[in-house]
């Protein structure tokens, strides 16, 4: 029996042995918006006979592809890996490479090559894994920045992913039924080239590919990556239960619930997702009773109302296994699923209990995260539930210090070990055409331990100095363990192998707030009442510019890296005319490249970038006009993100999230390994794409701005 047909009927086992066992019902509620009930029954009904129709179509597919070609690799290549490590340095890949850490990578740099791998403008992993997946830079792709302004509203919107509703509802007393089904769009533009090889029937493997959700279709299997949310619709919303009542509400990533104990026993509720059948979207929500047990080692957690429960024991410090969570909808359409861990920081002299976001259960997806549809249910049956939220290491649990480094570190080893089964699932399977895994944790460690590395960071004050101090060196050997795992299993002169992260890390150590900065100079307006900070006497805004007054205002800022004119032309209230848009760029970039930090006296910018100078593509009109171009060490501040205008512009970053790559592109250039050696002086992560589809034989289309990395023969059509 060849492979595929193996393959489709261990999808008709897994799908049969699913249909079994679904739940009747399955929901997603996108931000701001219902979304229509979908049964996770009749989902996988329909991927089962999907199955069984590939079985049986594909004695004629196979006679198809030999009179037409399609199928057939012409190329060099036969199967091409990529392994993607998000956010590994070359300076540090360099360093640990001399101190034996990574001999498997430097066994490949010295066969083939080891160089630094430009980045895209600007340097965040949005934007630059949609660069290595279409081959253009962000005017082309349009994907500028995690979240962007609605200059509509100027409210601030995800910048990949629409999820709009049903249009049309039937309202039955307090019961609103959805007619019609939602919409999901995936904002990124631009074809990908694994789309392409799709084209001419050649596989591809794609997992955890950053901007991918919603999955598109095409000939292969994705399961989504960075963007894919909650099931409460946001990016990462963690649940804390504590006796402390000292600890407040977090800035930002979850909520801290304040619960009282009597004796062993404590009661709270897990708040789930809104609910859009009843009037009012009130969030649904599960009872749970938490009991103390063993003296103060053990704690017991029940979840449900009487005659529905289900219960688990678990250590002090210690991860449940993935639990799944059921979300009472309505009494006809059934539940909302999703799947959690649970971990327990101590039940003395304070009790706290951690519950990671509610991810999508893989098992039983509430909406698209893979494609086909039954791909993650595959997956979640063969190796068990895994996590899918696009961010899934919990950052902000640790940035808001309800978890430690030693609960994120077990957390991000779990995400890192689900991963690894999911590759070596693909390398078994994917006998040819192209696998591309991508591992956050490398990134998401960075992050968060990179103050271990420069014990001047402020971020170091009252903090652990030692337990994690070796932690960043420790993920990068454990990438290289993949690496070493991944070469032993490929065949030589057949398989390629190439290594790539989207950029690379610098210390995050002071923020700037562009708003506060533009307000000073005057060309940012709050309005009359705004508040007023008693100490300075200025003016100051809220999140999500809540007190810009619009007709005075002339430029503002909103996420990472980017600054925006309030141009007549395209935004709402805006008050610049086109005739004065370059020389306004022209003053505000001339002006913030000669601000200095006052605590240090250094310049903060190596390059102040305007978007038209730097970009020719279609999608430059909805670009931020100006982006930043830090030196290491700075980058904009939390509150900067976030469209907040404090007193002061300059600010000490004390988070966990101590290291950072928003910064000018030329100071973090990501890694490039490859098994052979290269022709390119200078490789670009654009490079990547055009690259794969020469290897298969096939010539890149004209709109790709990379070239390819080996020098080839002329490349097919």
């Amino acid at each position: 029996m060849t492979g595929l047909v193996r393959r489709t009927f261990t999808a008709c086992a897994v799908a049969l042995a699913w249909l079994a066992m679904a739940a009747p019902a399955s929901a997603y509620i996108g931000p701001g918006a219902g979304f229509a009930f979908l049964s996770g029954g009749l989902v996988l009904v329909g991927a089962l006979f999907l199955a069984i129709g590939i079985v049986f179509a594909y004695p004629v597919k196979m006679v198809i592809r030999l009179v037409t070609g399609r199928g057939r690799i012409r190329g060099e290549t036969k199967r091409l890996v990529i392994l993607g490590f998000d956010g590994m340095d070359p300076q540090l890949a360099r360093r640990f490479m001399d101190e034996g850490r990574m001999p498997n990578l430097a066994a490949m740099a010295k066969e083939g090559t080891f160089s630094p791998l430009q980045t895209s403008y600007p340097s965040m992993s949005p934007v630059a894994w949609s660069s290595f997946s279409t081959g253009t830079d962000a005017s082309r792709h349009n994907i500028f920045d995690f979240i962007t302004r609605d200059p509509c509203t100027y409210l601030p919107i995800l910048s990949s992913t629409q999820i709009d509703g049903a249009k049309k509802m039937l309202k039955l007393g307090k019961w609103r039924i959805p007619l019609g089904k939602p919409s999901i769009r995936l904002l990124r533009k631009g074809r990908t080239w694994w789309s392409i090889l799709g084209e001419r029937r050649i596989f591809s493997n794609i997992i955890r590919v950053p901007i991918t959700f919603p999955p598109e279709e095409f000939h292969g299997a994705c399961l989504s990556g960075m963007c894919v949310p909650d099931l409460r619709g946001t990016q990462g919303s963690f649940s804390f239960w504590t006796t402390d009542a000292s600890l407040g509400g977090p800035d930002a990533g979850g909520e801290v619930n304040v619960v009282s104990r009597q004796g062993n026993i404590l009661r709270g509720s897990i708040i789930g997702p809104p609910n859009p059948m009843l009037e009012g979207n009130p969030v649904m929500r599960i009872p749970m009773r938490m009991e103390v047990l063993e003296e103060d080692k053990k704690i017991k957690i029940v979840l449900g109302a009487k005659g529905k429960q289900q219960t688990l024991e678990l250590g002090v410090r210690e991860y449940s296994d993935w639990v799944t969570l059921e979300f009472k909808a309505a009494p006809v359409m059934g539940t909302v699923t999703g799947i959690v861990r649970f971990y327990c920081m101590g039940t003395g002299p304070e009790f706290g209990l951690y519950m990671t976001p509610i991810q999508i259960d893989p098992a039983n997806p509430a909406m698209p995260i893979s494609h086909p549809q039954v791909y993650s249910v595959y997956l979640a049956k063969k190796h068990g539930p895994f996590a899918t939220l696009g961010l899934a290491e919990d950052t902000w649990a640790l940035n808001e210090r309800v978890i430690d480094e030693k609960a994120f570190w077990e957390y991000a080893m779990l995400i890192m070990e689900e991963r690894k089964k999911m590759l070596f699932d693909a390398l078994q399977t994917t006998r040819r055409g192209s696998i591309v895994c991508v591992f956050d944790t490398t990134d998401r460690v960075s992050h968060m331990f990179h103050r271990y590395l420069d014990p001047s960071h402020p971020a170091n004050e009252g903090q652990d100095m030692e337990w994690g101090k070796d932690k960043v060196a420790e993920v990068y050997s454990l990438a290289d363990e993949v690496v070493g795992e991944v070469r032993r299993k490929l065949k030589p002169g057949r398989d390629r192998l190439l290594i790539v992260s989207d950029h690379g890390f610098c210390q995050f150590k002071r923020g700037v707030n562009l708003n506060a900065w533009l307000r000073d100079e005057g060309y940012l307006v709050l309005k009359d009442d705004a508040p007023v900070d008693e100490e300075s006497g200025k003016p100051v805004s809220r999140d999500w510019l809540q007190d810009v007054d619009w007709t005075r205002t002339r430029a503002f800022s909103l996420g990472l890296t980017g600054l925006f004119l309030n141009r007549k032309a395209r935004e709402r209230d805006g008050v610049v005319e086109e005739s004065e848009v370059d020389a306004l760029k022209g003053e505000i970039r001339g002006k913030l490249s000669e601000l200095t930090d006052p605590k240090t006296g250094d310049k903060v910018f190596r390059e102040v970038f305007d978007a038209a100078g730097i970009f020719t593509g279609p999608y430059v009109f909805e670009a931020p006009d100006l982006f930043m171009g830090y030196v290491r060490g700075y980058r904009n501040s939390w509150d900067c993100a976030t469209g907040a205008c404090p007193p002061e512009v300059f600010s000490d970053n004390t988070k966990a999230w101590s290291g950072d790559h928003c910064v000018d592109p030329r100071e973090v250039p990501g890694v490039l390994f490859s098994d052979r050696p290269i022709q390119a002086e200078n490789p670009d992560l654009m490079d990547l794409a055009p690259t794969a589809l020469e290897m298969f034989g096939l010539k890149p289309p004209a709109n790709m701005q990379g070239k390819s990395l080996f020098a080839t023969e002329e490349a097919g059509p």
